[in-house]
């Protein structure tokens, strides 16, 4: 019975009924391939750090250090696990080229490294840690992704030839969000090239709980070790590394939601429109005996047809697009750990849609119990009064072109209906506009104001050199006689000790300087105009426990300074953990 009904449903209604599926299963295959991604991209991501050991401290550190005092705060600190020091050769572009292609173009800081012993190593496209021979070197994944190298290429490195013996995953610099690069050679060849750039220090632990990170955050800031570059921990390496992929899968689970309530509202109109069609044989089935469960099972059954065949398609479609989706998740981190599982849970979300439209269409048919069988038989149509449309009498019309005064009336007299078209098309306008307004807003000139950097042409970071504040003066110098730029701002980045309570301390990266000439966006209050006054992150506000108006304590040479928090802004850079002030420390 309910094939015939089924059948002939679908045959006076194929438009409609090809429309509805349509949309079911374009919100089925979105949510299978939302669930499929998640899985992927966390076990992906969870087996790269794991085979890696990535670490979970790690402060870089620029200029002259003491390796023993870490070490002797290594083995004192009962939270450690194990400890190292790792150099990185920071060399300009200029000197790195690969297949004659220069890299002096190249935004990245990219570096040069020998393979580590213990933990933070460097893995190739199988998951394997890397040993480099002499006379060869591994690239960055990143520059065969966009054709800056090849298996075999000759590299150059300041007149000494290497040859590209593979490509690296690493767990720390591989995502295009991280702003330097590391190159994998032998240990020979490093010597060899060490003269070619500035040496860099990273300073690297792994703790034996990663619940203590905070608490050896803390003992880190005590020890006052030097610390003259940013500090990175495990769950932002984390971040770093899932937020490419993760905003995309952001990006398909908004979109299905809003394929979801499209589907919804398509099944809503054509269920509404169907009921008027069938308000007499609805009334003469009621008349005759059946309940309202057993008339609701007719319609169920159509709809639970559709939703069905919806759903297998979507899944199906769902394989086709799946594998280019984990292409860049398989590149940079390799396959997931949870692949088995992502099928599952893909099937989940899959049983999740078809039961959801269910559901739906039968709250949609508990309308039922208010039809009445009689008035049903006798007028095949609803009595119900709408209250716009009962002023609307054709005979009192005089201002109104006929067609348009009864289009009015119907508009009125059926608002859920058309309210439902009206929701349809507003939702489909919003999937539609948003992705180029989002494009938009991320492209544009101002979007770096609300990521914690100034609006400016150029930026100039000093850090892996020697006489810094000389080497500032001198550029500073440079600016004020080109007559090409019409202004400039010297920052200065100190770190200094700030009370987090009466027992503790957290070390703060302070941006010392005028810094009204390239202004960020503040989500509450305003830049430092006064040296009492500073501006926090948005991460740093929030771990401090500090708003707008509270006060903010610095130990400065033994002594207490206290500043007011002027501001909150949002940062990208030092790991979202940063502050402006404009005093001197001098």
């Amino acid at each position: 019975m309910y094939y015939r009904i089924i059948r002939n449903d679908i045959s006076n209604s194929e438009a409609i009924t090809l429309t509805t599926m349509i949309f079911v299963a374009a919100a089925a295959m979105l949510v299978s391939l939302a669930a499929i991604l998640i899985v992927n991209l966390t076990g992906a991501l969870h087996t790269m750090m794991a085979q890696a050991k990535t670490p979970h401290f790690m402060q870089m550190h620029s200029g002259e250090m003491d390796t023993g005092r870490f070490a002797a705060f290594a083995e004192q600190n009962s939270k450690v696990e194990e400890f190292q020091v790792l150099e990185f050769l920071n060399v300009d572009g200029a000197q790195i080229v690969i297949d004659g292609n220069s890299l002096a173009d190249s935004v990245q800081d990219n570096g040069f490294c020998t393979q580590s012993e213990t933990f933070d190593y460097l893995l190739d496209l199988d998951g394997n840690i890397i040993h480099a021979f002499d006379g060869e070197v591994y690239v960055p994944i990143c520059y065969w992704k966009d054709g800056t190298a090849k298996l075999g290429d000759k590299a150059v490195i300041s007149a000494k030839e290497f040859t590209v013996a593979g490509f690296l995953r690493d767990s720390q610099m591989n995502s295009l969000l991280a702003s330097s690069k590391r190159f994998l050679v032998s240990e020979k060849d490093y010597a060899q090239i060490k003269d070619f750039g500035n040496t860099e220090y990273m300073i690297e632990f792994r703790l034996r709980d990663l619940s203590a990170l905070g608490a050896f955050e803390n003992d880190y800031t005590f020890a006052g070790l030097e610390a003259n570059g940013p500090t990175i921990t495990y769950p932002l390496f984390q971040t770093i590394n899932a937020i490419s992929d993760g905003l995309m899968i952001a990006v398909i689970l908004l979109i299905s939601i809003l394929v979801v309530a499209i589907a919804f509202l398509c099944i809503r109109f054509t269920l509404l429109a169907k009921i008027e069609d069938d308000y007499r044989e609805i009334g003469v089935m009621k008349a005759i005996g059946l309940r309202v469960s057993d008339i609701k099972k007719i319609y169920l059954a159509k709809y639970a047809a559709i939703a069905a065949v919806g759903c297998i398609l979507g899944f199906i479609l769902s394989f086709v697009f799946r594998g280019m989706l984990l292409e860049n998740i398989r590149l940079y981190m390799g396959e997931s750990e949870n692949a088995s599982f992502a099928l599952l849970f893909g099937i989940v979300g899959i049983l999740l849609v078809f039961l959801a439209m269910i559901a739906y269409v039968s709250g949609v048919l508990k309308r039922f119990r208010k039809i009445s069988a009689a008035e049903a038989i006798r007028f095949g149509t609803t009595q119900e009064k709408s209250v716009g449309a009962k002023h609307f009498v054709l005979s009192g019309n005089r201002l109104l072109d006929t067609n348009i005064f009864l289009g009015v009336k119907d508009v009125l007299t059926r608002k859920k209906l058309y309210a439902t078209m009206l929701a349809v098309l507003m939702i489909s306008a919003f999937i539609l506009i948003v992705p180029q307004n989002l494009y938009n807003t991320i492209s544009s000139e101002s979007f770096v104001t609300y990521m914690g950097i100034g609006k400016c042409d150029i930026r100039i970071d000093i850090q892996q050199t020697d006489h810094i504040p000389e080497k500032a003066a001198e550029i500073a110098k440079e600016m004020e006689r080109d007559k090409a730029i019409s202004k400039y701002a010297v920052l200065t980045t100190k770190t200094f000790k700030a009370k987090k309570s009466a027992c503790s301390e957290e070390r703060l990266k302070i941006e010392l300087g005028d810094h009204s000439v390239f202004p960020v966006k503040y989500s509450g209050g305003r830049a430092p105009a006064t040296e009492d006054e500073i501006a926090l992150s948005a991460i740093n506000a929030d771990e401090l426990s500090k708003k707008v108006g509270d006060t903010i304590t610095l130990l400065m040479e033994g002594k207490e300074k206290n500043l007011t928090v002027c501001g909150i802004y949002s940062d990208i850079t030092n790991g979202g953990k940063t502050a402006k002030a404009v005093f001197s420390d001098q």
